[in-house]
């Protein structure tokens, strides 16, 4: 297998420019990480502690295997929200609990009492989906007090999805475990209710649909949180405890046993491939998005940074030149890769219906990494049939059934993203860098199209137009798609699972892999009817 080379000179300016708008594009996302590690505050925090209570980031930290990596997914959910806690009052990632890649899903306590608010249900319920679809069994440390109440028209209808989705779990064969440290109240107590094992810390937990407040105003009896739902009237009385901790470590000591005793077996292959480094610097990666929108990276120099060995065997390297199709690995798993290297054309689209076709034949995951505006438009394109041959990869891309990550390194414009497995079609998991602009197309071009509609309607009305308010409202029109396309905006709203430092691309998307083989791993037996 040919090895990629490289042209990125790390000593030209052109390359300090792109590094350096890399370095930008990141900081925003340094501030938000701050936010989001601080838990709530110090105050808080300390309170917390003084109580005897661990942080959900060491409960997580607990849980997880020695030394063992974390795959935290959706870290900035709320970002875009201007007064929101970015984080959603949850961790959610994929783990090594016992030997076993789970889901971990940690309320954060600290954080409004870990009440779900609308970016906590979204994350959770994409935590879910993710286990479901790649087989990995659910953790899930629990101390909140529920729906967050002030937000409750947001939540209530689509948090309900959070109890189908765990039977559903359980209904595949996939576990699910909550391990109770405090309060799980109302349609909160229903995720121990739904889990399969229930490990409830003494003292400590607490678990009712309604607690003593509600129960006075509904039934007038007086009761206390230990009589009405504490662990141990769980594990003696009502039988909702499958085991009471003594303590915190204790009842997470309890959970790891409970995922060693199930002896998981993953169902897909396991990597097969060297998984050596690639031979050019993962540090070039900061110079491989361009500063300038308008100008083109060469999407091979990415690709030679990533891939193992910097190996890669291209399809088709002649026809269609701006979708980079071929065959390499990442982290010994091996991978079909779709690329763009600029607009896809007729012929990128045939080109890319045929390789997925091919990595199904075989087996194998698909990895698509995204800088594309869209398909070609113009008289020219529609004559040679964009249309029927862009359905061609979009129909593709719908009906393949091996796994697919998604990479989001540029521009992700219009119907450009669906072709290339955008959040709509189901990848497994979808990663960006921070440069990375999605939207239905660019703000100038969206401004300037809004316009021409309006000039026309005037000049078929016989009305003047108003060209000074015509240069307002594209301006106005340019800031609000800046304003919605960018990194911190898309990712707030779970349009991505997580925002990577580039040089971390490589590991991010090893571990997304290793967890997509915890599933069965074939590739679709047909195709919906391409229209030729």
């Amino acid at each position: 297998m040919a090895v990629l080379g490289t042209s990125l000179d790390p000593e030209s300016a052109q390359f300090a420019r792109d590094r350096q708008a890399m370095l930008e594009s990141l900081r925003p996302f340094s501030e938000l990480a701050r936010q989001v590690l601080a838990a709530g505050g110090e105050r808080a925090v300390d309170r917390h502690h003084s109580r005897g209570r661990l942080l959900a980031r060491e409960r997580v930290d607990l849980l997880l295997d020695e030394d063992a990596p974390f795959l935290e997914l959706s870290s900035y959910a709320g970002a875009h929200e201007p007064d929101g806690q970015p984080g959603g009052r949850l961790i959610t990632g994929v783990g090594a609990v016992s030997g076993t890649e789970c889901m971990v899903i940690a309320n954060q306590s600290t954080v409004k009492g870990g009440s779900l608010n609308p970016a906590a249900v979204d994350k959770q319920l994409r935590a879910l989906d993710i286990a479901h679809r790649n087989r990995l069994p659910v953790i899930s440390l629990v101390e909140s007090g529920g729906a967050d109440l002030p937000s409750q028209a947001d939540i209530f209808v689509p948090g309900g999805r959070t109890f189908h989705e765990l039977t559903r779990l359980s209904a595949a064969g996939i576990p699910t475990v909550s391990l109770v440290f405090g309060s799980s109240t109302a349609g909160g107590a229903y995720l121990p209710g739904l889990s399969e094992y229930t490990v409830l810390v003494k003292e400590a937990a607490t678990v009712y649909l309604g607690g003593p407040p509600l129960v006075k105003m509904a039934i007038s009896e007086d009761v206390d949180d230990e009589s009405l739902g504490g662990a141990e009237m769980h594990a003696r009385v009502s039988g909702l405890a499958d085991y009471l901790a003594e303590d915190e470590r204790d009842a997470i000591r309890t959970g790891r046993q409970i995922i060693a005793d199930l002896r998981w077996r993953r169902a897909g292959p396991g990597p097969s491939l060297p998984a050596d480094p690639p031979v050019h610097d993962p540090d070039g990666l900061l110079g491989c998005a361009a500063s300038d929108p308008k100008r083109a990276v060469e999407v091979r120099e990415i690709l030679a940074r990533v891939l193992d060995g910097s190996r890669f065997s291209e399809f088709k390297p002649l026809y269609g030149t701006q979708l980079v199709c071929g065959w390499g690995s990442i982290a010994g798993f091996p991978v079909g890769v779709l690329a763009n290297n600029g607009i896809l054309f007729s012929e990128e689209s045939n080109k890319g219906a045929h390789f997925i076709q091919l990595a199904n034949a075989r087996s194998t995951p698909l990895l698509f990494v995204q800088n594309i505006t869209g398909f070609m438009v113009g008289s020219a394109a529609e004559r040679g049939g964009i249309i029927k041959d862009g359905a061609k990869l979009i129909n593709a891309v719908s009906n393949s059934a091996v796994p697919h990550l998604t990479l989001m390194v540029g521009a992700s414009y219009g119907a450009g993203n669906y072709a290339m497995s955008g959040r709509a079609y189901d990848p497994r998991f979808v990663f960006t860098w921070p440069s990375h602009r999605i939207a239905v197309m660019g703000g100038t071009q969206l401004a300037g199209v809004m316009s021409i509609v309006q000039q026309r309607a005037a000049e078929r009305a016989g009305r003047p137009y108003d060209e000074e308010t015509d240069a307002r409202v594209r301006r106005e029109t340019e800031e609000m798609i800046e304003a919605q396309s960018g990194a911190v905006y898309a990712t707030g709203r779970l349009w991505d699972d997580g925002v990577i430092d580039p040089r971390h691309t490589r590991t991010v998307l090893g571990l997304a892999l290793s967890a997509t083989h915890s599933a069965p791993v074939a590739g679709a037996d047909n195709f919906a009817p391409f229209r030729m």
